[in-house]
């Protein structure tokens, strides 16, 4: 009834203002901390339904509810287009919001003089990234994601490959290997050695050819895959000894570490990616928010802060699929981790970045009512067919049926059950990613850099400028993480007791 009435609209409206207008001061602090939650596939229609999502699941109509990533105050849209690609793909995006370099489709950590597939061009072509920029300016570092830590999104932060698809020597050509160049999981555990954590799927790459996997020794296809031998996990096992260095492959192991004590952490919690949010397993399979809850914890007792990469990367998945309410699923639950992460740290002096990599074909429409389940029916048939309609739609994917030459009745099938593939305009086994930009939603010190419209290679130059690491180091006043940039000393005063009370 309240929203009837012009007063309730007038007045919500006008507490906004207020709000702008006392965010009106930028923070200049300098960036203690820095968080990047990556969404893989997230775009704007996205974003807008995991909203309504969120809103449903506790019982509200969902337009109108806010989710963590809506209440940061600066959002700008970021060009997703690679070297090579209008329409891009998750290894290209990632070397540019990770390095800071545009590159070509299907390589990561290189630049675009780098040809996917050819080996030799490797060479004198690597870029690093600003985990690696932290990481030499003393912080704590950490991966968390909902893929194989070896995949596109992660690996851009620490390897420098040719091929995204080169997880471990088992999937390199011959001829890579006797180029000398060196598969994915193998430059996790060697570029950077002393990443403090290390969180995701992936274990079958780190192991030897038949060895079974812990979790599922019956299972021949989550068994090792590496051709040379080595077991990196027990490697990196070895080389943590002394150093308060934890392995975990369970929710169990996970909770029971203490962050307090634990320096090194590395979790892979399946063979290959983790499961979808939806099918996970509660309790032996942790969540994303709970991954990211442990990683904070560690990663903040560095006095002089930290890095930390946190993908949401089966929202992608779940879209190429076209199971949206998988991908759904999954964008609701990083938005849960993005508030976890906002209780544990201060958006005086932690800069976090909420994006995307790159959009889907996806999007939902046919005129539905206020509160219309996101995953319901359009109010009305189609005019021409005469069948009903979902309001999610594909572009293209695996949803395009036809049954006797023409569309499914979707009346007739389950379009609320968790796997259902909504229905497309072109049949591809495997959806595509969509070409438009995606979202930046920005809060903390130095947010407000990010604004407008801007290449996606911005990203990590703002991060890397707040926190005075990498090539932006010049407008800060010493080495010192409790200093500010270059503002009057009575806030600098207030900065260090405020990092000193923090600790």
């Amino acid at each position: 009834g309240q929203e009837k009435d012009p007063v309730f609209w007038n007045s919500w409206a006008q507490r906004t203002l207020k709000n702008a207008m006392n965010t009106q001061e930028p923070n200049k602090n300098v960036a203690k901390n820095l968080i990047l939650f990556l969404g893989d596939g997230m775009g704007v229609p996205t974003v807008t339904a995991a909203r309504i999502l969120k809103g449903q699941l506790s019982g509200q109509y969902g337009e109108e509810v806010q989710l963590e990533m809506d209440k940061f105050p600066y959002v700008s849209l970021s060009k997703t287009y690679n070297t090579n690609a209008q329409v891009p793909d998750s290894a290209g995006t990632a070397t540019a919001y990770l390095c800071g370099v545009k590159a070509n489709e299907g390589t990561v950590g290189v630049s675009a003089a780098a040809v996917r597939g050819q080996c030799n061009t490797t060479q004198g072509n690597e870029v690093t990234s600003i985990l690696k920029w932290a990481k030499d300016a003393g912080k704590s570092v950490g991966i968390v994601t909902t893929t194989r830590v070896n995949h596109a999104t992660p690996s851009a932060a620490y390897a420098h490959c040719v091929d995204r698809d080169w997880y471990s020597d088992g999937e390199m050509p011959a001829e890579a290997l006797q180029d000398g160049c060196k598969d994915i999981a193998r430059q996790l555990m060697e570029n950077i050695p002393d990443i403090n954590v290390i969180m995701g799927g992936g274990r079958k790459y780190m192991l030897p050819k038949n060895t079974s996997d812990v979790e599922y020794p019956e299972e021949k296809k989550h068994s090792g895959t590496r051709k040379d031998g080595r077991n990196l996990i027990q490697e990196w096992i070895d080389r943590r000894k002394d150093k308060k260095g934890y392995y975990v492959w369970n929710k169990q192991e996970l909770l029971s570490v203490n962050p307090s004590t634990a320096d090194y952490l590395l979790g892979l919690f399946e063979p290959g990616d983790l499961t979808y949010d939806l099918d996970r397993d509660r309790s032996t399979d942790p969540s994303l928010t709970e991954m990211v809850e442990v990683a904070i914890k560690i990663l903040r007792k560095n006095p002089e802060g930290f890095y930390l990469l946190v993908e949401g990367g089966r929202i992608d998945h779940g879209h190429h699929e076209g199971k949206a309410k998988q991908a759904l699923h999954e964008a609701v639950e990083m938005d849960r981790a993005i508030g976890r992460a906002g209780l544990l740290t201060s958006a005086h002096d932690t800069l976090t970045v909420v994006t995307a990599d790159h959009s889907h074909v996806f999007n939902f429409g046919g005129y539905t009512m206020r509160g219309n389940s996101i995953f319901g029916l359009a109010p009305m048939v189609s005019d021409v067919d005469q069948k009903p309609f979902t309001s999610i739609l594909y572009g293209n994917g695996p949803g395009f049926k036809l049954v006797n030459g023409s569309r499914v009745n979707v009346s007739t099938v389950d379009y609320q059950q968790n796997d259902y593939q909504a229905q497309a305009a072109v049949p591809l086994r495997m959806e595509t990613h969509g070409g438009e930009d995606v979202a930046v939603f920005a809060k903390g010190p130095m947010a407000h850099l990010l604004h407008g419209v801007q290449e996606q290679n911005y990203i990590p130059h703002v991060m890397a400028y707040a926190a005075c690491v990498g090539q932006n180091k010049a407008h800060c006043r010493s080495g010192n993480s409790a200093t500010s940039i270059a503002i009057a000393p009575p806030s600098l005063a207030l900065i260090i007791t405020a990092t000193w009370l923090l600790c």
